[in-house]
């Protein structure tokens, strides 16, 4: 291959990929930009000028987040949770808010090696924080978007676009949400959790199962210890790597089980549930695929049940 090719070839935008898209019929679709995009980018290649490329990133600096243009948003605080899993902190101008809806995710754009990678993250801030948004990201030791976002640090700028997807939430509407959560599955979770402890009115049961290999690697406990602690909140805990739970804090030993949420222990989860639970589910494609199995050998109608 030339070295032209090549650096065509670096040009051209990446697909994204199938977990990137929320199916929720988002306008644009990722798809959708994608498709717009590389024809842009063919044309250019077949008149080999990449001049014609430069509107092909439109990218923004108002920092209003934008489903169609990537915006820069600049990085406030980088905060290191487990030794793979970072908290980042991004300034909104002027006390601005994302406003997003619940469970809403944003797409990141990174370059590494001169090859475009784009991903989809859930902000954990609540969709109304002002002057600020969180993201929670585990860095994979091959990824390559993990090569690109371990070299951020405070100042650096940062091109998001959204939001998509989305839970859409109503106060009230359902007697009890079962929280399915593996790892930074639990990104979703959390704006939801708050808006439903932070409206009275919401009287909404809900109980959290975050899977996590050990009791170290459970991330935001604090956070996460002060929303267990309303009347209407129970947070579970299942360590697939602890074997004992005499060592964890005596806090935490009562809702804390060992190995795998596996069927069995789904059946008596429900069981214990207050009301019949609406059940969110949020990790990996091979968690999502067992959970589902679960829930439907629970008795779980398919329609009671909506995966991030």
């Amino acid at each position: 291959m030339s070295g032209n090719e090549q650096d065509w070839l670096a040009l051209r935008p990446q697909e994204p990929s199938p977990s990137q898209c929320c199916g929720s019929g988002c306008k644009p679709c990722i798809y959708d930009v994608y498709e717009k995009e590389l024809a842009q980018w063919e044309r250019a290649k077949a008149l080999q000028d990449k001049s014609l490329l430069v509107g092909k990133k439109e990218q923004s600096n108002n920092s209003e987040l934008n489903p169609d243009t990537f915006t820069a948003f600049s990085v406030s605080s980088v905060e290191q949770l487990t030794e793979d899993t970072y908290q980042y902190k991004f300034e909104l101008p002027g006390n601005s808010s994302l406003r997003l809806s619940l469970g809403q995710h944003i797409v990141l754009r990174g370059v590494v090696n001169g090859l475009e990678v784009q991903r989809a993250y859930t902000p954990i801030s609540p969709g109304n924080a002002e002057g600020y948004f969180e993201v929670l990201i585990k860095c994979y030791e091959a990824g390559l978007m993990s090569q690109y976002i371990k070299t951020w640090k405070r100042g650096d700028v940062v091109f998001w676009r959204g939001p998509f997807g989305g839970f859409p939430y109503r106060p009230n509407k359902h007697g009890e949400l079962l929280m399915l959560a593996s790892g930074t599955g639990l990104a979703p979770m959390i704006p939801i959790l708050q808006s439903i402890t932070d409206d009275e009115e919401d009287e909404t049961f809900v109980t959290l199962v975050g899977c996590f290999p050990t009791f170290d690697k459970i991330y935001l406990k604090p956070l996460l210890q002060d929303l267990a602690r309303y009347w209407n909140i129970r947070i579970f805990y299942v360590l697939s790597q602890e074997t004992s739970l005499e060592k964890l804090p005596w806090s935490y030993q009562e809702n804390t089980y060992t190995g795998r949420l596996n069927e069995d222990l789904m059946k008596t989860i429900i069981k214990s549930c207050r009301r019949k639970p609406f059940v969110l589910i949020c990790g990996s494609s091979a968690f999502n695929e067992d959970m589902s199995r679960y829930l439907e050998a629970s008795g779980i109608e398919e329609n009671s049940c909506f995966v991030f």
